[in-house]
């Protein structure tokens, strides 16, 4: 349905994607085999790609700088539960080296991360977890609360539990929601509240967002809500208790079990994007608790968002295959990319290679923008000024009135919750600024795509001298950025004898195979 009135091209396309999706959703049920069959939209023959060229010159896959298990084999994928990436940058007598988190099936490991300087070192993890019954789904350092002697890692599970943890002060543990009396679904994203050594917030697959504090408890009884604030397709709770307690605040998103994918802070602070499966993006201010702005998507659920570097424009993909970004300050689509041949898994912005607009007319903006799927293919992107000014003439988005959003209560469990139905028909923005038709805005050519990767991707993170990418059977990958790469790490790269100068390169050289 997602597709009405969409013109032919993309009438077709979807119909397309709608196959795909029911496939790929058929293939989830059978252990180990999804993923194998969703590497199969892309040509078997395909050879992995080590190294690429863009404008600025060539990336190379460091294959020592690899990490995974210690032993190196490979996960035998018999979940759905995403290999997920955190990082954080950590001083100790040492030196200044990063440490880096990932997750692979009931695995979760810390380690020494030296980029492009050094090769892993698989043999001394800083820590290692094993869970019994349960899949680590993402985590998060809080890079305010850092110590020399303390490093907090949040860490959200497949049954709802939270868990505190610190790898260097291996005694720390505490736990959240234990009882799963707040919430039963899987912990699909966790972050700490920007410049917050304590706040931090949790998303699952329940469409609900819950903000805990983690110097307080979660109490042992069925937390009781009352309504502190309400708006189109979403409201916020606090707990009803005499002395304060985890979570402070609920936010139910959409409809109830409409899957919060993921969401992310702006850099700023200020604001808050949400992704759900009902195919939706929220921006929302985020201590006002007010939502200024959304997007839809064409077709299924969006399952990644993140933001520019200079807070202005939110990027999200999904299940459409699309790359979409989305204006701040006009609240509308401005562009989408087509690229991918399966699922938008991560985007993510290059800050090192972006450079925002400037007030200057003679000073063009351009950002660069990563994005990863299922399709096993990394694409790049380029939004340049002429995206980022191209004026469409399409309709605002239409207003709610105020019956249309009405407040009902059920019992769940013997206790009321309040749940807000959505009334109104989400095709009433098909042609608006929230979603365009497909003639209505700019559509992005990625800058190059390539298979680099056997099985899906799942993180994607752009580091200074590097980016970093993840699949699902438990690989992390460094990439080199041009002019990285010299006598001291070439033993880092897969071939050293193909090493080309950045300086060989002619200086009009656009993206191409190498």
């Amino acid at each position: 349905m997602g597709f009405i009135a969409l013109g032919y091209d993309y009438y077709v396309a979807a119909d397309h994607r709608r196959c795909d999706t029911l496939l790929n959703r058929m293939n989830s049920l059978t252990d180990g085999y999804s993923s194998c069959m969703m590497s199969m939209n892309v040509d078997c023959k395909e050879q992995l790609k080590t190294q690429f060229v863009t404008r600025e010159g060539i990336y190379k896959l460091l294959t020592l700088a690899t990490y995974s298990r210690p032993n190196r084999i490979g996960y035998n994928v018999q979940t759905n539960t995403s290999v997920y990436v955190s990082f954080v940058s950590y001083s100790d007598s040492n030196g200044n080296d990063d440490r880096i988190c990932f997750n692979i099936g009931r695995e979760l490991f810390v380690f020494v991360y030296k980029g492009t300087k050094k090769g892993a070192d698989l043999t001394k993890p800083i820590d290692k977890k094993m869970y019994k019954g349960i899949n680590p789904t993402c985590h998060d350092f809080n890079s305010v609360a850092i110590t020399e002697d303390s490093l907090p890692l949040i860490v959200g599970f497949s049954t709802g539990l939270i868990q505190l943890i610190d790898p260097i002060r291996k005694d720390v543990s505490v736990l959240f929601n234990e009882e799963k009396i707040i919430d039963k679904t899987k912990v699909t994203c966790v972050k700490w509240v920007p410049n917050s050594k304590h706040l931090f917030l949790v998303s699952h697959s329940s469409g609900q967002l819950y903000l805990y504090n983690e110097t307080l408890t979660c109490g042992t009884t069925t937390p009781i809500y009352q309504q502190v604030k309400s708006g189109e397709g979403y409201t916020v709770h606090t707990c009803k208790t005499k002395s304060t307690r985890n979570p402070m605040y609920r936010w139910l998103i959409g409809c109830e079990n409409n899957s919060i994918n993921e969401f992310a802070f702006s850099p700023c602070g200020l604001y808050l994007a949400v992704v759900s499966q009902d195919g939706f993006l929220r921006v929302f201010h985020y201590d006002q608790m007010e939502l200024i702005g959304m997007a839809r998507s064409y077709f299924g659920g969006f399952l990644c968002v993140c933001w520019s570097p200079d807070s202005r424009y939110i990027v999200v993909g999904g299940e459409d295959d699309l790359v979409t970004v989305y204006s701040i300050s006009e609240h509308r689509v401005i562009a989408r990319g087509q690229g991918h041949h399966s699922w938008v898994s991560v985007v993510a912005f290059d800050p090192y290679t972006s450079t925002p607009p400037s007030m200057e007319p003679c000073l063009p903006g351009c950002y660069r923008l990563g994005s990863v799927g299922h399709d096993t293919q990394l694409c790049l992107w380029d939004i340049t000024d002429d995206v980022l000014h191209h004026v469409t003439l399409v309709s605002p988005v239409p207003a709610t009135p105020k019956q249309n959003g009405v407040i009902h209560h059920s019992k769940h469990n013997g206790n009321a919750n309040i749940i807000q139905k959505q009334t109104q028909d989400p095709m009433r923005l098909i042609g608006t600024a929230a979603c365009p038709r497909f003639d209505q805005c700019p559509r992005l050519e990625p800058l190059i795509c390539k298979k680099i990767a056997h099985d899906r991707l799942t993180a994607l993170i752009f580091r200074e001298d590097c980016f970093v990418a993840a699949c699902q059977n438990g690989y992390v990958y460094t990439w080199a950025r041009p002019g990285t790469i010299t006598s001291m790490n070439a033993h880092l790269v897969s071939d050293p004898n193909s090493i080309i100068s950045s300086i060989d390169l002619p200086s009009s050289n656009t993206a191409s195979v190498v």
